[in-house]
């Protein structure tokens, strides 16, 4: 009775669905399940981590986290982001586990569900978010948790960290994805043209305005609209962006009607918004309309090992497609900081590729400042000769960042610094040319 209970509830869910028991064995599975997988599930004997992973052992004895076990330790639900072996290769999911309990307030076994995450690959595809590293998850977390709720989202980070393709994201999984999703490059918008773009003009409402016209509002409505680097909207504008975003209403340019709208709100910047609050540089009462879910996106630097996979799938991207990069010059791509994040990136694969004369792409078809790289990873990392030319080096390509400079010298932090001070370095007031 219980048993045909449980299948009845997990066939009544849409998503992928597993009834499992504490030992990870399937007891009841949902078609939704079964689609989603290529490997036959025989329940009382499939465990749930063989069908996923192809792995005989639980995500836990694999370097990933178990929400199975974080039920059992908390008797709470858990969730977790994983790499699946779907029929359709592998693929992101949302897991989220929740702990089946008797009359007793005994668990018997736990209820999965599964959320496949569309927008991501941890390889090469088109128009979605690319990566395996730990940074990059957290952010796919982050922009699922937001993909459920109208809340207002504020993308912040780097020139070229991918904010737009992280917004269209956050679309793409929202309830609005079959409604527009509409950008505003908010960069050099004068006054007249702010109001015309965002709320629309009526015929005759200025000179040269022939013709009535929709605005972005307008054509945002049921979906998304964007604002990109909204921190260069002018103060005098910014409360015309705001009234519209604390009534709902607008009026279109010469017009006296009001008009409602209806639209999910995501806003961009490479600046700290929060910083321009305080220097009086952008409304407090708007940070506030427009923070309400904040996301970080990290910076290419933080995302090392996710370096090669990019390169080779912005490569593939290319016109140079029929070519490779050698096990050297994806190594040598990964040593490099990064300043301008991805897109500088795409701008040194075509640039090496088109160098290369052949299908090979090797490491003296690289820029010059990365393929020197090479020559400082090669120095000896004991510093017993040279020690504080080769920490000089490290400062000349890194700046003031202790973690990074410790792990090239494969020390921790705490013993750089001792070694800065036996130097006279001071790495707080580095400059690149201080020490040469």
């Amino acid at each position: 009775m219980v048993h045909q209970t449980i299948q009845a509830i997990i066939e009544s869910i849409e998503k992928p669905a597993i009834f499992i028991t504490p030992n990870y064995a399937i007891e009841a599975v949902n078609q939704a399940y079964r689609d989603t997988y290529s490997r036959p599930v025989l329940l009382g004997k499939s465990k749930c981590h063989e069908v996923s992973h192809n792995s005989p052992k639980p995500c836990d004895q694999n370097g990933e986290s178990c929400p199975l076990s974080a039920c059992k330790e908390t008797n709470k639900n858990n969730s977790a982001l994983h790499i699946h072996k779907t029929d359709s290769g592998d693929a992101y999911c949302n897991i989220l586990m929740k702990p089946v309990k008797d009359n007793d307030e005994v668990i018997i076994g736990f209820l999965e569900i599964l959320e496949k995450i569309d927008f991501a690959s941890s390889y090469s595809s088109d128009r979605k978010l690319i990566g395996k590293s730990e940074p990059f998850q957290r952010l796919l977390k982050m922009i699922s948790r937001s993909a459920h709720s109208d809340i207002s989202v504020l993308l912040q980070g780097e020139t070229g960290t991918g904010k737009e393709l992280a917004a269209l994201s956050i679309h793409q999984a929202s309830t609005r994805a079959n409604r527009p999703f509409i950008e505003v490059e908010c960069t050099g918008l004068s006054e007249a043209l702010f109001e015309s773009e965002l709320f629309g003009h009526e015929k005759g409402a200025f000179t040269g305005a022939i013709s009535g016209k929709k605005g972005l509002v307008c054509m945002a409505n049921g979906g998304t609209l964007f604002l990109d680097e909204i921190g260069d909207i002018p103060l005098n504008l910014q409360v015309k962006l705001l009234r519209l975003l604390e009534t709902g209403y607008y009026r279109r340019v010469g017009s006296v009607e009001k008009q409602k709208a209806n639209f999910r709100l995501i806003c961009a910047s490479h600046k700290n918004i929060e910083k321009m609050v305080e220097q009086g540089e952008f409304r407090e009462d708007l940070y506030y309309r427009i923070d309400a879910f904040p996301i970080r996106l990290p910076t290419l630097k933080e995302r090392k090992s996710d370096i090669g996979l990019l390169a080779e799938h912005l490569l593939l991207k290319s016109e140079f497609s029929s070519k490779t990069f050698t096990a050297e010059a994806l190594n040598a791509l990964s040593c490099y900081h990064y300043p301008g994040n991805v897109r500088e990136l795409k701008n040194i694969v075509h640039r090496s590729a088109l160098l290369s004369d052949d299908e090979l792409i090797g490491i003296e078809h690289l820029p010059q400042k990365i393929s020197a790289l090479l020559n400082v990873k090669k120095q000896p990392n004991n510093l017993k000769e040279n020690e504080k030319t080769h920490i000089i080096n490290l400062l000349n390509q890194y700046g003031n960042d202790p973690k990074t400079i410790a792990d090239n010298l494969e020390v921790s932090v705490r013993t750089l610094y001792r070694k800065l001070h036996k130097h006279q370095i001071n790495i707080q007031e580095f400059r690149v040319g201080k020490y040469e």
